[in-house]
Formats: C-alpha cells, sequence, structure tokens
C-alpha cells in the first residue's frame, strides 16, 4: 500500500466522523521535505475556512499517528477547488455532466481522455468526446481524475466588452 492509500485509510473515517469528505490525499515535492496535500469538502459542496482550520488540527495528529513519514513534511488541508479531483464512484456520479479529463494506469492504448462525464453504468466510466463518440473507460484502470471547473459571469460576455473598448481607441 502506497502512502496515499495508506492515509486515506487512515483519515477518510475521521473525515466523515467531522461531518466532512476527504476528496483525495496527495504527497508532493521532494523526498527531503515533502508536501502532504489533504483535500476535504461538505458533503454539500462548499467547505468552508473555519472548517479546514478545525480540520488542520485533527488531520495532523491522525497522520502524527500513522506515521507514514520518517523525514518532516508539510501539511496543507484544502478545499478541492475549481479542478475537483474524482476519487471514489460516488465521485463520478455526483459530478455527471461535468468535463472530466481521465488519467488510465500504466499499459493502456492511450493514456489521457477529456470529455462530458455521463457517469458510471457498471463498472465503466462513459465519457462523451467532442465528436460525440462515447467512451467506456474500466474503473479500475483510472490512475487519476479531474473536472475541469467552470466559471459563470453571469452571462456577461467579456470578449463583447472587449472589442467595444478596443473601438473606441
Amino acid at each position: 500500500m502506497n502512502r496515499e492509500d495508506k492515509l486515506i485509510e487512515v483519515l477518510e473515517p475521521l473525515a466523515s466522523k467531522h461531518g466532512l469528505d476527504l476528496v483525495t490525499v496527495e504527497v508532493a515535492g521532494t523526498r527531503k521535505r515533502p508536501v502532504l496535500r489533504v483535500f476535504l469538502d461538505t458533503p454539500a459542496g462548499g467547505i468552508t475556512l473555519d472548517e479546514l482550520v478545525d480540520a488542520q488540527e485533527w488531520v495532523d495528529a491522525a497522520i502524527e499517528e500513522a506515521d507514514p513519514f520518517i523525514e518532516s513534511y508539510d501539511l496543507e488541508v484544502s478545499s478541492p477547488g475549481i479542478d475537483r479531483p474524482l476519487r471514489k464512484r460516488d465521485d463520478f456520479d455526483r459530478f455527471a455532466g461535468e468535463t472530466t479529463v481521465v488519467y488510465l494506469k500504466p499499459g493502456a492504448a492511450r493514456s489521457k481522455f477529456t470529455g462530458i462525464s455521463h457517469g458510471l453504468e457498471g463498472d465503466e466510466l462513459v465519457l462523451e468526446m467532442e465528436d460525440g463518440t462515447m467512451e467506456r473507460l474500466a474503473f479500475d484502470r483510472i490512475k487519476k481524475a479531474h473536472i475541469i471547473g467552470q466559471i459563470d459571469f453571469g452571462g456577461r460576455n467579456f470578449d463583447d466588452e472587449d472589442a467595444s473598448l478596443d473601438q473606441d481607441n
């Protein structure tokens, strides 16, 4: 079991106990100074800064007890952000309809797919590709996935505003 999986095993029940959803765990940085990133959210989405500050304490205590790091590390507890990672089966159904990037484990003929998620059908993620074709990706072959966040500017078209600004000059 790798570090991320061990940490997920330790942190997931604690997050649930605190009414939060453990989105994922990442280990980045260097071997001498790893950075441990723990992404949390509320089941409804929209975790607050106060919830993250409170979580920092119990996350840190749980990691110290599990002790997957011999060396020192930097801990970052954060929201998943706009490009939310997808890890659990429920994530893929919850965010069906979103543009999703999927990376497959080594051995596949193609390693990266981007399309509109239609969620899981059985043990396969269904993605609608840009050309309208459907790709079916075995869930157990997914290495990593995330949605591509969209920002709604209230229907404003900034390209039109930029064009009118150019005409004034």
